[in-house]
């Protein structure tokens, strides 16, 4: 048992609670001390020590856990309920936030590094946001710290042992001290690159989203309405910037890892972070509209701080189990259901009061908007964002509101979208219709001087531009009105906001950052259009059969049977399937799994050939090797008239708990990508079925026929070694050679049959191209002739769909010119923030 690791863990979440606490007690002791200078550098000193001491407990935290799962130290119920013996480092990595409690500590590791660095940046407000941050960090560390005081659980503990965890399971009542051999393991659709980077890039989002809400309740509590504008705007930028970019990581991660065809699902948890986001991005807009013109700045209060509160929402709804069923991506229910509702209404509670409290001192102007002003377009596009937040955000809701009028004795028979795919979209399109006109008029307004008698002329310019270029994209093939309407405004904002650019350009790059990241919107649009929306299917079942009646109708529709090394039609390609393959290590692409055979470690084989990747030979016949058994990938190869033929290969496991689990592979195009996954595959666990042998008596050089290929008895060679048995100087074994003539290419069998201990032994060699195995039944040394057994079964196959998604990489690409466009805005306003702060002004 490795207690030490694990009491050194707990100590830490102690530590890093209990810090938090005294450092937000300390923090708010200097705020309060401000005009007494000895006593507020004191408090502020003693603040600083105790949030220094709660981050170095957190990196304590975060190290042991590590080390217990690198280590897999099994006694630890964390480490065993995520983790395995065989998965990679990088994977273990994964595992560590996989789990809530895993999840909970890297937030609080992003929120104490921020929090360090606000700190050291911001010193004029450091006391007042600091005692927001280390309130927040003491929230935040009571969800990992795993305590009952009487029936009250708080907290669920990292590192709570496998016999208190478990201990109602008659194993560990018979054996407190049982350590299980391995873990259960990596979820595996989690067993992907993508769960390395996108949950530390998702989170640190999530932390960003602090900071604006700490300056504006500091702004509050201090009367300081307008300053905590300033430093508030870049870090706001830069929660919008790193959450928008784990959200598309996430549509990504889903792209390349699922097999619904799409990035983006509307499930719930998705919904949960896209709402906060989409506040953000009105918040900037207000936060932008009154550093120009001291507008808006009480929405810019409200909407920075109801960013972060719902982001502790999100929480709540993914790991409450409140949404039950309705979200693959949800957190199991750990008990803490209580004491994230508490989190939350804190918050919420601090928020409504400071802002009731301060509400009638906010400086508002009485100045009236024109319908002409860049203030009445700004207002405009944020009611837009929020509205269309408020749409996603009250479906999303639905299990909440059900369980609070069950609560109130109310039988709600309210449920979520039965199909939330079109139900949120025909919403959201036309929001993001108008998000598109007023990215693109705003701009205008914003950089231009226009009155009623110049508006025309203004807009006629990149009017004409969009209804030309759009004229060309809609013959090509848009035929739905809503559709061409999108179109027609996404070219408008991005011909507006192109000539601002091109106007920006001449002066200064730092100034263009919102016109490059509305051109960016406007091409996500494009590209989100044209790949959901005239996504093809080419996989259409045109053979006239049901593949099987327990089937959906929709499989039996829309997907291809491929049977092994059959050609097959399927729209413009012909299609082969070549058979199943296994990742090795240190070998660059998929091997054959009849190249190798299995040893006792299922994680390990052995290579019955060497395994040869342009002319470089990487492993030798014989070798072992560590392979990914979980996974077969199923190579399927297609050719077009005309040109290279290519192969994509498909990933799906075959759980026990889950069925089948697809992960597509994709063949990426300039104007679209072939999107293709195995809907599928014959059940492993299910012996194949072998037809009755037929024997044939051969010599050296005979032919025969074998399941309708030519096969010829090449020669019989005795065998020195034998695969996986050791013989003896008494024993014996020969092998047949048989090369079987195949449609493509020539294949050779190599049965054997040995003498070992005086018994007889036949190891069969089946080809699974062909769908034959043969057996050397027997040697007649008189006659010269051998014995070769042939038995056949039905050929390999799988069911594959395939989908063309046109014009995705514009998609990708507006993702990227809408990055780019926060990072110069973010570059813009730090400069302009620590210009302010070096003048003392801050």
């Amino acid at each position: 048992m490795h207690y030490t690791i694990g009491n050194i863990g707990h100590l830490g979440v102690i530590i890093s609670f209990v810090a938090a606490w005294v450092a937000a007690f300390a923090y708010w002791q200097a705020t309060r001390h401000e005009t007494v200078e000895s006593a507020h550098k004191d408090w502020k000193q003693f603040a600083r020590l105790f949030f220094y001491v709660h981050s170095a407990s957190v990196v304590m935290v975060i190290v042991a856990l590590f080390a217990i799962i690198y280590n897999h130290y099994y006694e630890y119920h964390y480490a065993w309920g995520h983790s395995s013996r065989n998965l990679p480092v990088h994977y273990m990595i994964s595992c560590f936030w996989e789990g809530q409690e895993g999840s909970f500590l890297l937030w609080i590791f992003w929120h104490a590094l921020l929090g360090i660095i606000i700190i050291h940046t911001n010193k004029t407000w450091e006391t007042p946001v600091m005692t927001v941050f280390a309130l927040v960090q003491g929230f935040l560390a009571s969800m990992i710290l795993g305590v009952l005081i009487g029936d009250v659980k708080i907290g669920s503990s990292p590192f709570i042992l496998m016999r208190d965890a478990m201990a109602n399971i008659p194993i560990f009542q018979m054996n407190p001290e049982y350590i299980p051999q391995d873990g259960r393991g990596l979820n595996p659709l989690l067993q992907n690159y993508w769960m390395v980077i996108h949950p530390p890039t998702l989170f640190l989002g999530f932390a960003a989203t602090l900071i604006p809400f700490s300056y504006a309740i500091a702004g509050l509590w201090q009367k300081r309405y307008q300053e905590w504008l300033r430093p508030a705007l870049p870090w706001a930028l830069f929660g919008v910037t790193i959450l928008g970019i784990g959200i598309l990581m996430g549509g990504y991660w889903a792209y390349e890892t699922l097999n619904f065809g799409g990035y983006w699902n509307w499930d719930p948890v998705e919904n949960a972070v896209y709402i906060p986001w989409l506040v953000m991005v009105a918040a900037i807009h207000t936060m932008i509209s009154h550093r120009k013109n001291q507008s808006a700045l009480k929405s810019s209060m409200i909407l920075s701080i109801t960013t972060f509160v719902l982001v502790l929402y999100a929480t709540f709804l993914t790991r409450s189990g409140i949404l039950g069923n309705a979200s693959v991506h949800s957190f199991t229910d750990l008990g803490l259901s209580g004491q994230l509702l508490v989190y939350l209404l804190a918050f919420v509670i601090l928020a409504v009061v400071m802002l009731a409290w301060r509400w009638k001192e906010i400086p508002t102007t009485e100045k009236e908007a024109s319908t002409y002003s860049r203030e009445f377009w700004i207002f405009i596009g944020v009611v837009v964002m929020c509205l269309a937040s408020f749409q996603v955000l009250a479906a999303t809701s639905i299990p909440v509101f059900n369980k609070i009028l069950e609560a109130l004795g109310i039988d709600s028979q309210a449920a979520p979208p039965a199909d939330p795919v079109p139900f949120y979209t025909q919403w959201q399109m036309w929001f993001s219709v108008f998000v598109a006109i007023l990215s693109g008029v705003g701009q205008f307004f914003w950089w231009e001087k226009i009155d009623k008698n110049t508006l025309i002329k203004t807009l006629t310019t990149p009017l004409i531009v969009a209804l030309l270029a759009s004229s060309v994209i809609i013959a090509l093939g848009v035929t739905q009105w809503d559709y061409i309407v999108l179109v027609t405004c996404s070219m408008f904002s991005i011909a507006a906001n192109g000539i601002i650019l091109a106007k920006l350009l001449k002066g200064s790059l730092r100034m263009a950052g919102g016109a490059i990241a509305h051109i960016g919107i406007a091409m996500m649009l494009l590209g989100i259009l044209f790949s959901s929306g005239y996504s093809r299917i080419i996989s259409l079942n045109t053979s006239g059969m049901v593949y099987n009646k327990d089937f959906s109708t929709e499989l039996n529709r829309d997907n291809i049977m491929l049977w092994r090394n059959t050609p097959t039609r399927m729209s413009d390609f012909t299609l082969t399937y070549k058979g199943d393959c296994i990742e090795v290590d240190g070998f660059p692409t998929y091997v054959k799994k009849e190249y190798l055979r299995t040893a006792p470690d299922p994680y390990r084989a052995i290579t019955r050939a060497e395994l040869v990747y342009n002319d470089k030979t990487y492993f030798k016949k014989g070798d072992t090797v560590r392979i990914s058994p979980e996974n077969t990938y199923y190579a399927v190869e297609y050719q077009q008239e005309g040109k290279e033929p290519f192969v994509l290969f498909p990933r799906a496991q075959v759980n026990p708990n889950m069925g089948l689990m697809a992960s597509p592979d994709i063949k990426r195009f300039w104007n679209k990508d072939l999107y293709t996954h195995v809907s599928s595959v014959p059940d492993p666990e299910q012996e194949k079925k072998w037809s009755e042998t037929e024997q044939y008596t051969l010599a050296v050089g005979d032919t025969f026929i074998a399941n309708d290929f030519i096969a010829q008895l090449v020669d019989v060679q005795k065998v020195n070694d034998l695969e996986g048995t050791e013989l003896s100087a008494n024993d014996a074994a020969v092998k047949a050679i048989v090369r079987i003539m195949g449609k493509d290419q020539n294949y050779i069998a190599e049965p054997v049959f040995a003498i070992k201990d005086g018994q007889v032994g036949r190891f069969s060699h089946t080809i699974d191209d062909l769908g034959v195995r043969f057996t050397l039944l027997d040697i007649n040394p008189q006659t010269g002739k051998f014995t070769i057994g042939l038995n056949t079964s039905q050929k390999d196959w799988i069911i594959l769909k395939a989908v063309e998604k046109p014009l995705i990489n514009v998609l990708w690409i507006g993702t990227f010119v809408l990055v780019i466009g926060f990072c110069i805005a973010i570059a813009r306003r730090y400069k302009e923030f620590k210009l302010m702060r070096d003048k003392g002004q801050e």
